[in-house]
């Protein structure tokens, strides 16, 4: 069947759109979301963009894998409000940068530091990278409703991990009180915001502040059950933070 205004890089067309997206950067996360979804269909594996679209209490949506970094999701963010996507949640890992947060506790992002490339290709670097205010009092909302272990602050999006100067830089933004640091909300917030869509960001913490390699290997076991705990939350905190948002209507 030939799809309708079918997208270069996701391989979606209308036919496929939802008024919802969940935004996983790992592959492998498109799979665990499908466990939670109804009536699901595969429908596209494309470079890092695995798509499926299901139901979740009866709302139809849609899941998109979005690989590394602020370009390929920002691709990912173009391409779906090209075919009719009003919404979209991102749910991904991050390192932590302050003591109390532990490993599997969730990050909901209220602002991001435009430390990346990607969101600078858009618009000058002063322009605010933040969620849709609703959209994040959704995601709160759900996560406190679960009971789940969350944060609610600053995250810094950058574009490597293989710096020279890593520990510093991630003192000086652990300083300045930011949360944790991924490399995708920062592009999210602001292509979303510039095209009209809803955005929000949910992390799991999968790398404590003082995290070092002697405690990450005698604590591997119990770190591994925490993080895989810490996806399963962010996955069933977006799907009911989507619930919420619905049934006020606001799409």
């Amino acid at each position: 069947m030939t799809k309708t205004n079918l997208q270069p890089h996701i391989r979606c067309g209308v036919e496929d759109s939802a008024p919802y997206a969940i935004l996983p950067g790992d592959p492998k996360r498109v799979d665990r979301i499908k466990e939670y979804l109804t009536n699901v269909t595969e429908i596209a594996f494309n470079r890092e963009y695995k798509s499926i679209r299901g139901c979740y209490k009866g709302v139809p949506i849609i899941a998109v894998s979005t690989g590394i970094g602020g370009a390929s999701i920002g691709i990912a963010v173009e391409e779906l409000h090209n075919i009719g996507v009003q919404t979209m949640i991102r749910i991904g890992s991050c390192g932590a940068l302050q003591p109390e947060i532990k490993l599997g506790d969730l990050i909901l992002i209220n602002g991001a530091v435009r430390d990346d490339g990607a969101s600078k290709t858009y618009i000058d670097a002063i322009y605010p990278a933040i969620p849709d205010t609703e959209l994040l009092f959704c995601t709160i909302e759900a996560a406190k409703e679960q009971k789940y272990a969350y944060h609610v602050g600053r995250a810094r999006s950058h574009d490597s991990f293989y710096t020279d100067r890593e520990e510093q830089i991630d003192g000086y933004w652990a300083s300045n009180g930011i949360l944790g640091s991924d490399m995708e909300t920062a592009a999210l917030f602001v292509v979303g915001a510039l095209r009209g869509v809803r955005t929000a960001s949910i992390l799991n913490t999968v790398v404590e502040s003082n995290g070092g390699l002697e405690d990450g290997i005698s604590n591997y076991v119990e770190g591994e059950h925490l993080t895989r705990l810490g996806e399963e939350h962010e996955i069933l905190t977006a799907l009911e933070a989507i619930i919420k948002i619905n049934n006020k209507k606001v799409v």
